[in-house]
């Protein structure tokens, strides 16, 4: 567990970050990165959307996940990649 141990000891991360957090730690790959659908997150923490949204957004905003949007060729948007920082 050590390398959760900066984000359980930060006061200012809510508890839905850091569950979204281990969930994708889970998920990552060997360089930190993994690319889940918002829909997909939600429905595996049976959390809504924008608590996931709010999660995420928490998690960039204190510098442990980077989020990089993706898209198709044809311009639409795919799921984001996220990479543990």
């Amino acid at each position: 567990m050590g390398y959760f141990d900066t984000i359980y000891a930060d006061p200012l991360l809510p508890s839905r970050a850091k569950v979204v957090y281990m969930y994708l730690h889970d998920r990552a790959d060997k360089t930190k990165s993994c690319w889940p659908g918002i829909n997909t997150i939600a429905a595996d923490l049976h959390l809504s959307r924008t608590t996931v949204k709010r999660a995420l957004a928490d998690l960039v905003k204190r510098g442990y996940l980077k989020k990089e949007e993706r898209y198709r060729p044809n311009g639409s948007h795919t799921s984001n990649l996220y990479t543990l920082q």
